[in-house]
């Protein structure tokens, strides 16, 4: 993925929830804008009838110092790699695979991932909440982290994640996987689980300054209009980028003992066939 440039788009979207009025003006702006134009202080607030004194909150709200320093990062990954719509289906499909996986690229945080396979690496149990398409995500996880060792468990009943609650203590990690960031049961549930100790990771397409309340780690997946509802490509897709990325990464850690464990567990599976 050396092609890609480190585009700050994803960051906005994954904030837009949290932006005043004003701010989702200039959000949908530097979201949807395809021209490279003036894009000075002065120029884009006649532009969008607000003050420069917004632009720069809404600067610092993304987590830049100013207008200026946010400018040069969107100027940087400006125009590249946007996907080309044609009239074509699979080509529609195809570009907002490609268009995922840039944003993905963007979002990648080394160091988060680092402090998540050393939580992986180092708790008894782990357990990962999901509902629908992310349930189906949270069983995946199990079966390929059971492979290699660690101690993990999906849950995708609500009544059974709010069960388990009882079983936590600070040697486990809840894994809640929510797009929206809105799945009651599985935002409840992490809150539980914050309560009894144990360390909470939250994947999700949106940051909200309130998840920082109860969670430990916020892993943020791309993000595309309407994709939870399944309309373009399955839901899934991103999240699973974001499981692959940091399965190899824990991968990394004692490969030769990782691998060897995989593969006795598929002998174990697949060996009296």
């Amino acid at each position: 993925m050396d092609q890609y440039e480190k585009t700050i788009i994803p960051l906005i979207e994954s904030m837009y929830n949290s932006f005043t009025p004003i701010e989702k003006t200039i959000a949908d702006f530097f979201i949807h804008n395809t021209q490279t134009i003036d894009f000075s202080s002065k120029n884009i607030s006649r532009q969008l009838y607000v003050s420069e004194a917004s632009l720069s909150r809404f600067a610092k709200k993304c987590g830049f110092k100013g207008y200026r320093e946010f400018l040069f990062r969107y100027q940087q990954g400006f125009g590249e790699n946007q996907p080309v719509i044609t009239d074509d289906s699979a080509k529609q499909v195809l570009n907002t695979y490609q268009e995922l996986l840039t944003k993905s690229y963007a979002l990648l945080d080394e160091q988060q991932l680092d402090r998540i396979v050393h939580i992986l690496s180092t708790k008894k149990r782990v357990y990962v909440y999901g509902r629908g398409s992310s349930g189906l995500v949270a069983q995946e996880m199990k079966l390929r982290f059971m492979r290699i060792g660690v101690n993990m468990e999906s849950i995708t009943d609500s009544h059974i994640m709010k069960m388990n609650s009882v079983l936590l203590d600070e040697d486990c990690a809840v894994i809640a996987i929510s797009i929206s960031g809105r799945t009651q049961e599985v935002m409840t549930s992490l809150r539980a689980a914050k309560t009894r100790g144990a360390t909470t990771i939250l994947m999700t397409s949106r940051r909200e300054k309130e998840f920082q309340e109860f969670c430990d780690e916020i892993l943020l997946f791309a993000v595309k209009e309407h994709l939870e509802n399944g309309k373009a490509i399955s839901p899934q897709f991103p999240i699973l980028i974001m499981v692959d990325i940091f399965y190899s990464r824990f991968m990394e850690l004692d490969t030769f003992h990782k691998e060897a464990l995989h593969d006795y567990t598929m002998d174990i599976l697949y060996g009296g066939r």
